[in-house]
């Protein structure tokens, strides 16, 4: 019987500690919009968020109508994409995130190009606690080379929060390129998995194994 009740309260410990994992985040998305030119085509594209048990967000940017590509054969010279969010705990009781998992896919050949852009910024102070930029070039373009690139990487914040909004712009091009041709550019998707402090997730399991050997005790 002794045996069946410890089982149990660690079954609902566990049960309470996910459900403490699983609240109190809330992601909006602002914008998530991408534009073709020559003819200023506009494009939503579609946007994956999860809020639960930590804030991710994925533009999906292959996946828009037209998706976000510059030559391959198109009109298209040039095009930009702009994803804009917020991230806030709502509940007050999370632990402050300290920076993101990068993922962007895309594609380049010949002239082709796309350059990003990322920041930062908490609401609560203005601090910009995140500024990066990235190029990746065709094999037009010096120390550039063709073919499909991936970035998948850790960025931290300067100061760790729990209210803050994030920017990002890609901009395409195949200048210099016969169009329509073969020179391409093409965002394919840019994600964003955000991680907490380290030291909340030690503090969980360290309050787990605090109430089973009280309960062994007992």
């Amino acid at each position: 019987m002794m045996r069946l009740k410890y089982g149990l309260t660690v079954v609902a410990a566990a049960a309470l500690a996910a459900s403490a994992l699983a609240s109190g985040w809330d992601v909006t998305i602002v914008t998530s919009t991408g534009i073709l030119n020559p003819g200023n085509v506009v494009t939503t594209v579609p946007t994956t968020v999860v809020e639960n048990p930590l804030p991710s967000v994925t533009f999906n940017t292959n996946a828009s109508t037209p998706p976000i590509t510059v030559g391959n054969g198109t009109n298209f010279t040039n095009a930009a994409f702009t994803g804009i969010y917020t991230v806030q705990d709502t509940s007050g009781t999370k632990a402050p995130l300290v920076g993101f998992n990068f993922v962007v896919s895309g594609f380049v050949f010949d002239f082709g190009q796309v350059i990003g852009f990322k920041k930062v910024i908490d609401l609560d102070t203005g601090e910009v606690l995140f500024t990066g930029s990235w190029v990746w070039s065709g094999a037009s373009y010096p120390g550039g080379s063709n073919g499909a690139f991936t970035v998948n990487a850790f960025f931290p914040l300067s100061t760790p929060s729990s209210h803050f909004m994030v920017f990002e712009v890609f901009l395409l091009h195949i200048d210099g390129a016969q169009t329509p041709g073969t020179s391409t550019a093409s965002l394919l998707l840019v994600e964003q998995d955000w991680v907490p402090e380290p030291a909340s997730l030690l503090a969980l399991g360290v309050g787990l194994a605090g109430l089973m050997l009280r309960r062994r005790k007992r």
